[in-house]
This record gives structure tokens, sequence and C-alpha cells, in this order.
């Protein structure tokens, strides 16, 4: 594509310029009928390919790897998409008619999850005339107002299902999402407001929603009636030279990614983190050894290829590679040896699925290598921990 003219053309620029705003709006709106048409096509073609693909773990692996989405996406859209085909086909009518779009079918799916296939079917027809028009909250809340009327025990078993979730944001942000009884998450909200509107009356200069954070922060680390800084282990990467100051390369926090130096070096100075010395390659920036002084080798060995790997190495994922098994690529009974290079850490998920019909995990040159059972094959060299101090040798010929 030649994007410099076509930023230079003012008719591409505005395409729409000389059209009302009546023309836009009218436009606009068709283009979501169509957006949402090729939405429900893409879900579809995920729902029959997971049919005839096998397992489906598998098929969210291969999914993934090919179209570049994370398997969490692609497990919610193959969801979406055998509920519609399977129990949802009022919802399905309209989401391929482009009357709703993939988020209100969405709306549809995810709170009748819980319902058998009948229940499911009951609540789709009672809600079919009540989509069109609606923006997801509207229709979620008609559907799981309709989900407590064929299933009354319903509120009981899923408030059985609380939980706590921690989704990492960019730049050094995570979120918390816990799962609770309404009462309980309502009292602790208001509890954390009422504390923050207080230190706001007192003078403290942070907005009120900064506060309110602080104030759930404070409340959740405080132990015999202190307040503890979280605890640093190290699975934060950083170079030693951003540690002292003398440059600002980012460290890279596990399971989290990469965070500003200034950040890195407070977590870094905390009084209860624990440090232990990783060498690297000032060429390349890959591992080369970990510091130990406590752990028999096998153990030694076994945290090293963590360290080295900081990720599953599997297609998308990226658990934290102190959560993962390490693997021996050829297994033990085949002639494996254990080795820095021929351990590799998967998660659960992706240690299960190498040993499914048609998958193939092998390192190829120094490199995890994975092929689907279609054929499609997955690289994952290791990133550097660190700029290389030099640049790798360019084999490109001169001319």
């Amino acid at each position: 594509m030649d994007v410099e003219r076509y930023r230079s053309d003012p008719q591409q620029d505005s395409p729409d310029e000389d059209r009302s705003p009546g023309d836009v709006l009218d436009t606009l709106e068709t283009n979501e009928r169509v957006i949402a048409r090729a939405e429900a096509r893409r879900v579809l073609l995920l729902a029959r390919f997971a049919r005839e693909g096998g397992v489906r773990e598998s098929v969210v692996k291969e999914v993934a790897g090919r179209v570049r989405w994370t398997p969490h996406r692609v497990e919610r859209t193959l969801t979406l998409g055998l509920d519609l085909t399977s129990r949802l086909p009022c919802t399905l009518a309209a989401f391929r008619a482009g009357m709703i779009d993939q988020d209100r079918a969405r709306a549809v799916s995810e709170p009748t999850g819980v319902l058998s296939d009948v229940q499911a079917g009951e609540v789709d027809r009672r809600i079919a005339d009540k989509l069109v028009g609606k923006d997801p909250a509207q229709v979620r809340r008609a559907v799981r107002q309709q989900v407590l009327a064929v299933d009354p025990e319903r509120a009981r078993a899923r408030r059985e299902q609380r939980s706590l979730e921690v989704v990492h944001q960019e730049d050094g942000v995570s979120t918390l999402v816990a799962d609770l009884p309404t009462e309980v998450a309502t009292a602790l909200y208001a509890r954390c407001d009422r504390i923050a509107r207080q230190q706001r009356r007192q003078g403290d200069e942070r907005t009120v929603e900064q506060l309110r954070a602080d104030v759930f922060a404070d409340l959740a680390l405080r132990e015999s009636g202190t307040v503890r800084a979280p605890r640093t282990e190290v699975f934060l990467y950083f170079a030693a030279s951003s540690l002292l100051g003398l440059d600002e390369q980012p460290g890279y926090l596990a399971g989290h990614g990469h965070i500003p130096a200034a950040l890195a070096r407070e977590l870094a100075s905390r009084p209860d983190g624990v440090w232990r010395r990783l060498l690297t390659d000032p060429v390349t920036g890959h591992p080369t050894d970990l510091g130990r002084t406590r752990y028999r080798p096998t153990a030694a060995l076994d945290e090293f290829v963590r360290v080295r790997d900081r990720e599953c190495r599997g297609i998308g994922c990226h658990r934290p590679s102190q959560r993962c098994q390490n693997d021996h690529t050829t297994g033990w009974a085949q002639g494996g040896t254990t080795n820095a290079k021929e351990l590799v850490g998967y998660c659960e998920r992706d240690h299960h699925l190498k040993d499914l019909p048609g998958w193939k995990y092998e390192v190829v040159d120094g490199v995890p290598t994975i092929t689907t059972p279609h054929g499609d094959v997955h690289t994952n060299p290791p990133e550097p921990l660190h700029e290389p101090l030099t640049p790798e040798p360019d084999d490109t010929p001169p001319f």
C-alpha cells in the first residue's frame, strides 16, 4: 500500500465531506449492519470449523495461531458461535440479518450459558422481539430478567461462583475483577467511597477515584493493623544499568509485560523484595546462568528455564513461566536429555495439547517450533532480556 499517497489524497481523507450530517448518520447505520453481518459470518465459520476440527482445545489453539487472536478471544467467539447455532435460533437470525451486532448477540449468549438447552431456547424465544433498538447493556438486562424467570434458582448458584481475577493492562496498571454477591460488593465499594471522601475533606489532594483505589488496596493489604507493601519476588527482569539509574531500559514483570524503568526501580527498592543474580550474554541479551546458592542442580536448571522463557511458549499464551511446567521436547523414553536446550516451559493446557493427535512440538535450532494438525508452523524465539550491546551480524549480501 502506498501510505503517503493515501494520506495526501483529500478525497481519501474525507470521502463523505460533501454529505449532510443526516446522510452520514444513515451511512454509519448501514455500515454497522454490514459489519454485523460480517461478524455473524466470522462467528459461524469458527463454529463450523470447531464442529469439524475435533477436540475443542486443539481448535482454539490452531485458530489463535492462524488469525493471531488470543486463545481467550477465540474461546469466547467459539462459545458464542456454538450457542447461536445450537441453542439460540432467534438471536442467530437477528445477528445474520445485521439487526444486532456481536456485542448484543453475546449479551444473550453469556447470561444463558448457565441454562440447559431447553431453558436457553425458552429465553431466546421470549426476548426475540426485544433485541432490535437496544444497546448491549439493555439486552443483557432483559435477558437476565428472563433467565431468572425460567430458572429461579439461578441466583443462588451464581452467588456460589464468586471469583477473583487480575487483568493486566498497559503502562504498569492491572485491573482486579471480583465477582461477589451484590450486597458484599456494594458494601465494599461504599466503605472505600466513604473513607476516600473523608480523606478528601481532610485535605488529601488525590482525586476521589485515586483515593477509592488506594483505600481498597490498603484494606486488602492490611495485616495486624498495619499496611504491608506488596512483596516483589524477582520475576521482575531489569538491567543492572537501569537499576543504577544509568539508563532507562524498561523492566519486564512476569505475567504483565514491560513496565517503565522508574516503576521497576521502585518495585526493586522495596525492603522485602527478593533478588537473584541473573547473568546474560551482553551481545545477545539472553540469559546464560542463574546465580544459585541453595538449590541442587536439577532445581537450579528448572528455575533457569523458567527465567529464560518468562512466559508459556505455546501459541498465543502469556501465562508466567512460574505457573508453567518445564517439559522435555524429546521425551525421556525417546532419548531426550535433561538440559536447558531440551527443556521448554508450557502451561498445563499447552502441555496437554502437545500430546493430542496432529500436534508436533519440537526445538529447531534452539527455537521452540509448533506444527498444528492442519500444517501451520509457529515459532517462538526467545526475546532478549535487554538490548544487545552490539547489533546482530547482517547476513544480507551487499548486492
